[in-house]
């Protein structure tokens, strides 16, 4: 089976790497990813996709594409005369491309769809709460994750886990479930069904505007904001007029001096020694790590250590 592998982040390359490994009837003619790039910061030297990486260690030819619309990317795929194209964390490919796979092109989506459809299912999975995810493969169609899937595997949540724990732990699960998914197609045996578009919800792009933290909301939907940020983008508020990312929260103990009640109101910041606590809708947010803009990242008792504020009764907002 003459497969064209197409990813870009980490979370693909336990999936290249599974798939290289798997069958000697299973082989990789082509690894398809993004061009090198500063990946640090503007002034970073170009730096090769964590795939591309992966890829070279692997002694894989590999493609760099930025225009996926271009039609000579078309033509190179045909000429791979590929049977399945592996799609995992890639981009929105074309029907030109995609249907250039003899038996299929499919992709590795990091949700139990049709849950989760979008950029970010494993950030929104965390966000509200879920205790179960997964991963899902499913055949490529013209419209983004809602092609028939094919196979499906399910792992609860941690209660503290992160986005980016999750991440990890999504992309070893998913590295299974792709091979496990080439040898069906390759045997015959793969019986895909139909997504139910009735129960299907949306995992929107993180852009700034979602990331913000809403202290007027529960102790537990704000912990579960905050770790399903974690560590990136970050979920963000505003202390002094300067922008902090929170990183790490818990549900907080904390009673406030009597003479001090007029302080309960969400976003109400109180230093306590080496703690910090912040109010919000029905309690105390204990800070456990954040960054102040234009500073590195600190755990709460090197902020306290440091501690000033210019206004009587600070607060994030």
């Amino acid at each position: 089976m003459r497969v064209i592998f197409m990813g870009t982040p980490l979370f693909a390359v336990p999936s290249l790497r599974a798939v290289a490994e798997a069958d000697n009837a299973i082989e990789i003619v082509l690894v398809v990813t993004g061009k090198d790039k500063p990946r640090r910061s503007q002034r970073a030297e170009p730096e090769p996709t964590p795939v591309k990486k992966a890829a070279k260690e692997l002694g894989l030819a590999v493609l760099e594409i930025d225009d996926v619309k271009d039609a000579r990317f078309a033509d190179i795929i045909a000429r791979y005369r590929p049977d399945v194209i592996v799609v995992a964390a890639f981009r929105i490919l074309p029907p030109a491309v995609y249907e250039q796979a003899r038996l299929g092109s499919f992709n590795l989506h990091a949700s139990l769809l049709p849950r989760y459809r979008g950029a970010a299912p494993v950030n929104w999975a965390i966000i509200n709460g879920d205790t179960e995810t997964g991963v899902t493969t499913f055949f490529l169609g013209r419209k983004v994750d809602t092609g028939n899937i094919i196979l499906q595997q399910r792992t609860p949540v941690a209660s503290e886990e992160t986005a980016g724990e999750l991440t990890e732990r999504l992309a070893d699960i998913g590295a299974g479930v792709v091979v496990k998914t080439l040898k069906r197609i390759r045997d015959g045996e793969a019986e895909p069904t139909i997504q139910d578009d009735a129960m299907a919800t949306r995992a929107p792009k993180l852009t700034s505007e979602n990331t913000r933290i809403d202290w007027a909301e529960p102790v537990g939907a704000i912990c579960d904001f905050v770790r399903g940020l974690s560590p990136k983008p970050s979920a963000w508020t505003v202390f002094n007029h300067r922008k902090v990312k929170i990183y790490r929260v818990a549900p907080g103990m904390f009673q406030l001096p009597e003479k001090e009640e007029q302080q309960k109101v969400p976003g109400a910041l109180v230093v306590d020694g080496t703690r910090m606590f912040v109010m919000a809708l029905d309690g105390w947010v204990e800070i456990l790590s954040l960054q102040m803009e234009g500073k590195r990242k600190m755990g709460a008792a090197d902020f306290c250590c440091g501690f000033r504020c210019e206004e009587e009764c600070p607060s994030f907002s």
